[in-house]
């Protein structure tokens, strides 16, 4: 190193050591932040503000997501060519309306089909009972026959074989009919399946379309989606908690929500839901708000701020949050006494914070606190209000 920088770097450590010295003096003397009165004690200059009696809330923010309440999936029991589709993309949907065709041919043809298969079987059924009634008859005239002697007990017994076939033949074609029946039921009831109806349960009569999958002319398998439809009023506000703020929130308990899409305005609800289990990989729990929303104004999907109450104290002691200081590791507050000339340090113990306000708790809190200056001051030390000083100067 040259002689010329080693001569500025002693330079510069001499200007250090020199600033390191002179401001601690200026603290000390009447050119820095205290002066000192005619006996010769410090008089330390502050700012003051009241101290407050009134009600403080614990007011949390949390962020979150509007979802639909409920939401239905049209989807057809059955597959084809879709030829109608009656809803689209917010639409509003009637609970049970029609909301699309199928190709129905094919059904059409199952149930003319199975109107016939019906037919044929009422159809034996009669002629199996006109055979049971000429049975019954033959077995009722051998059966007289044979009480005069005429008939033999032989002929009796075939008479009797052929009475009891044929009554088991009508049970037979009355199943038959039975199961005729059955296959026309299932005939129209998939012939009704090529019209597809919106039938949620529950919630509200009127629904919106929040989604459409497939249009006319498009062969859609069955259970395969055909449109979204959602319930718009109420709609929930989903958002999730920690521990600390867990045990504060209660079903019913009031909310306010906020969206990027109408600034300034707020929209009420309520806590509908808490969950009972906390996530593992977030250590956090879901919690649900119901927002009633009867303009429509709110969409699931919104990004959400949702401002809850969870502590309020009507009755109780606050200070401004600059006056809190910690000696000795204690937090207290130096109040101002009653002369104005002098602070006492008072142990307090914080509660509620709310913006620039805090609840404390403690003795002797009345009057004024100090919010500025209380690095120069501890027990007893004396005072000068600078606001007051300023208007006193002439």
């Amino acid at each position: 190193m040259s002689h010329k920088h080693k001569l500025s770097l002693v330079l510069i450590i001499a200007i250090v050591a020199v600033i390191a010295w002179l401001v601690p003096q200026r603290l000390q003397d009447g050119d820095g932040r205290g002066k000192r009165d005619g006996d010769g004690g410090r008089v330390v200059p502050v700012d003051v503000a009241d101290i407050e009696r009134g009600a403080i809330e614990l007011r949390r923010v949390f962020t979150g997501s509007l979802d639909a309440r409920a939401e239905f999936v049209v989807a057809p029991k059955i597959g084809g060519r879709i030829e109608e589709v009656g809803a689209d993309l917010a639409d509003t949907v009637s609970h049970g309306q029609l909301v699309a065709r199928l190709d129905n041919a094919e059904y059409v043809q199952a149930v003319t089909q199975a109107e016939a298969d019906l037919a044929v079987a009422r159809a034996n059924l009669g002629e199996a009972r006109s055979q049971l009634v000429i049975a019954e008859r033959e077995l009722q005239r051998l059966d007289k026959l044979r009480e005069r002697g005429v008939s033999s007990e032989s002929q009796l017994d075939l008479a009797r074989a052929d009475q009891l076939a044929k009554q088991a033949h009508v049970e037979v074609t009355r199943a038959q009919v039975t199961r005729a029946q059955s296959a026309l039921e299932t005939a129209r009831i998939r012939l009704g399946y090529t019209e597809v109806r919106a039938d949620w349960t529950g919630g509200s009569d009127q629904r919106q379309v929040a989604e459409r999958y497939l249009d006319e002319g498009e062969t859609v398998a069955a259970n395969a989606p055909l449109l979204r439809i959602v319930e718009l009023d109420p709609l929930t506000a989903v958002f999730f908690v920690t521990e600390r703020d867990y045990a504060l929130l209660e079903p019913g308990q009031s909310a306010e929500l906020g969206t990027d899409s109408f600034p300034g305005e707020s929209f009420s609800g309520e806590i509908a839901r808490i969950a009972p289990v906390f996530r593992t990989s977030t250590r956090q729990a879901r919690v649900e708000v119901r927002v009633d929303n009867p303009q429509l104004r709110l969409k699931p999907g919104m990004f959400a701020r949702i401002s809850l109450v969870l502590e309020r104290v009507t009755d109780t002691t606050i200070v401004p949050q600059q006056a809190l200081v910690t000696r000795d590791g204690d937090s207290g507050v130096f109040v101002v006494s009653g002369d104005g000339a002098t602070v006492e340090w008072r142990p307090v113990s914080a509660g509620i914070h709310q913006g620039e306000r805090v609840q404390v708790s403690g003795t002797g809190l009345a009057g004024r606190v100090v919010v500025l200056g209380q690095q120069l001051l501890k027990d007893g030390s004396r005072i000068i209000v600078a606001a007051e000083a300023e208007a006193a100067a002439p």
